[in-house]
């Protein structure tokens, strides 16, 4: 969508106690990681910065910070995924979660490989039918965005 998108993603948690590689490979004893707020950051700001270098513009790309919602619960991860999926659809970009090409709902029903772990979503609908099922109810949009926090006033 032009103006706004969506990461759904599981932070993993480490033990860092250890010596572990920085990213030239130089062990780190007990190292402090970043929280993923700053990894976001990094990746906008170099993103644009290429962007303005390509185009020879200058400034930012994005309006305002990202905002992050921590998902707890089965059921609201869910809400969350068909919110997703459903989102191109419910502004007007087209008529199935299917059509839209940049989001991951094609990649969850495909046999291809993918980074996605896609056992894990489809398991959470049980099946791929069921998770096809699921996208095509129709969804209260309001009280999904109402527990996002979300608002583009």
């Amino acid at each position: 969508m032009p103006n706004h998108f969506y990461f759904l993603l599981r932070i993993i948690e480490e033990d860092i106690s250890q010596e572990t590689p920085d990213r030239v490979g130089n062990p780190v004893r007990g190292g402090k990681v970043a929280e993923p707020s700053r990894h976001f950051s990094n990746l906008f700001n170099s993103y644009a910065q290429a962007f303005n270098k390509k185009h020879e513009t200058q400034g930012a790309l994005f309006e305002r910070p990202f905002k992050r919602k921590q998902i707890n619960d089965e059921t609201y991860l869910r809400q969350v995924i068909l919110y997703i999926h459903n989102n191109p659809v419910y502004h007007g970009f087209c008529k199935q979660p299917g059509d839209y090409l940049w989001s991951s709902y094609r990649s969850c029903i495909s046999l291809k490989p993918t980074k996605l772990h896609r056992k894990a979503v489809i398991g959470l609908f049980e099946d791929v039918s069921n998770f096809k099922y699921m996208h095509q109810q129709k969804l209260d949009v309001m009280q999904i965005e109402k527990w996002l926090e979300i608002s583009y006033l």
